[in-house]
Formats: C-alpha cells, structure tokens, sequence
C-alpha cells in the first residue's frame, strides 16, 4: 500500500530536470553537477517517502489521509508550514478561478 502512493507522488515529482532549475534559479550555479542534482533528488525523494509513510501510519488510526496530517507532520518547521498553508491557499483560490471560469463559458455558451 505506501508504495502505491509513494509512486504516484513521485509521478507528479518532475525529478532531475526540475531539480537543475532549482539550482539555476536559485542563482546558486548556472549548470549544477549531474552527481549534485541526482543527490537532492534522492533526499528529496526519501523525504517524501518518508513523510508520505509517516501520514498513512496517522490515516491507518482515523481512516483516510488528508492534507492536515501533513500540517500536523511539519507542524514544529515554520517555515515549511507557512510556505505549505501558502501553497494550499493558491491552490484553492485556482479552484475557485477554474471554476468561475467554467460557469462563464457556460453562459456564454447557453446565450448563444
């Protein structure tokens, strides 16, 4: 069961290539070594594994794994927590943009 979710977490990982663009764009190097990069990836990588584990053994208690186990996972590194409630947040207000979106499609269609 973790290595179904794990390997579905890591098909939204875009792996190297996006790695080398953190490091490029973090102005750091220009062309980051293949070794560094393949590194970062399997830290990356393992942390993932590892806090994706970590949730399911909360979820297996109270039945599905939600966002909020996460939260509570990282929950003493505010950094990380504030930058994830950020992220969450622009995810729904996309929601709610995609959304609008469509019904407007939908009156413009329908007023045809």
């Amino acid at each position: 069961m973790h290595m179904k979710i794990i390997s579905n977490a890591y098909i939204g990982f875009k792996g190297r290539s996006n790695v080398m663009n953190c490091h490029i764009m973090s102005r750091h190097v220009t062309s980051p070594l293949l070794e560094t990069v393949a590194l970062v990836e399997d830290i990356v990588v393992e942390y993932v594994t590892d806090m994706v584990h970590k949730a399911q053994d909360i979820a297996s208690k109270r039945g599905k794994l939600l966002t909020e186990y996460f939260l509570f996972l990282i929950r003493k590194d505010l950094p990380k927590l504030n930058r994830c409630k950020e992220l969450l947040s622009m995810n729904e207000e996309l929601k709610y943009a995609r959304k609008a979106f469509d019904v407007d499609e939908e009156k413009m269609a329908s007023a045809e």
